[in-house]
This record gives structure tokens, sequence and C-alpha cells, in this order.
């Protein structure tokens, strides 16, 4: 009986072990033509994340303008709105579709405008800030030069 218990035991933990790996690391990936990975996603995921690239861009516009019109607080307003506070409403299910270097970028991208919009606030500086963006705007280039999103298709 020990036997047994120990037998399913360690075959939970290599099921475990499997899901960990497929979806907190591997995510929903696949090779594309192109040479990049496609995240494959539903519909609605995509337009989720997709939006908040969408997001992001329209807040790297307005923090561009505030930097070019010295209004810092514009600045922190428009980086503050795309901090880590933005990406509560992810679902789990959809964070689960994506590989850990995807997470770990936009985790990164999240942090990284919340660290633009404090130092505007505190430094007031718009040169440090255009350093910042410049930096953040690493993130954006490298995901979307190893990244593309595809739709999965629903047999019908």
């Amino acid at each position: 009986m020990c036997k047994l218990s120990w037998s399913i035991s360690g075959l939970l933990f290599v099921a475990l072990v499997v899901m960990v790996f497929k979806f907190i690391i591997l995510g929903s990936v696949v090779p594309a033509s192109d040479g990049r990975k496609a995240l494959l996603l539903e519909a609605g995921e995509r337009d989720m994340v997709l939006s908040e690239m969408r997001i992001f861009l329209a807040s790297v516009q307005a923090i561009t303008d505030g930097i070019s019109s010295d209004d810092m607080s514009k600045v922190a307003a428009a980086a503050q709105a795309v901090g880590g506070a933005a990406q509560k409403g992810m679902p789990a299910s959809l964070v689960g579709k994506l590989p850990l270097t995807f997470k770990k970028l936009g985790f990164d991208t999240h942090r990284k405008f919340d660290m633009l919009a404090l130092d505007a606030k505190q430094l007031g500086d718009p040169a440090h800030t255009l350093k910042q963006l410049a930096a953040l705007m690493n993130n954006c280039v490298s995901c979307h030069a190893r990244y593309r999103i595809e739709t999965l298709k629903v047999a019908k």
C-alpha cells in the first residue's frame, strides 16, 4: 500500500511539473513563418493584448508630448496610467498561454513605466525621462522582434 501511495504521489508530482513547465514557462507558442514565435490566443485574448499595446503606444505619445512641452506632470500621469496597476485585469487563462520571456518583458515594461512616472514627479528632468523612455522602448522593440500573435482557429 505504501508503494502505491508513493507511486501515485510521484505521478502527481510529475504531472504538476509538466503543467507548470507548460503554462508558466512555455505558454502556447509555435514557430512562426517569419522566424518569430507565434502566440496562439483566442480572438478575445488577442484583442486584449493588442489593446494593451495600443494603450502603451498612446502613453508613449503623451510622454513624448509632455517632454517636448516640459510638462512633467503630463509625463507622470501618462506613465502611471500604464504602470503596474494596469496589469491587474489580465485573466489567468491568458497569462497561462504567454511564455515566460513574454511575461518578463511585460512585467518589466509596466515596472519601467512606474519608474518613469515616479522619476518624472520627483526629478522633473526631461533628459532623464527621455533616457528612461528609450530604455523602455527597447522592451517594445524586443518583444515585437520575438513574437507575433495568431488567433486560434475555432472548429465549427
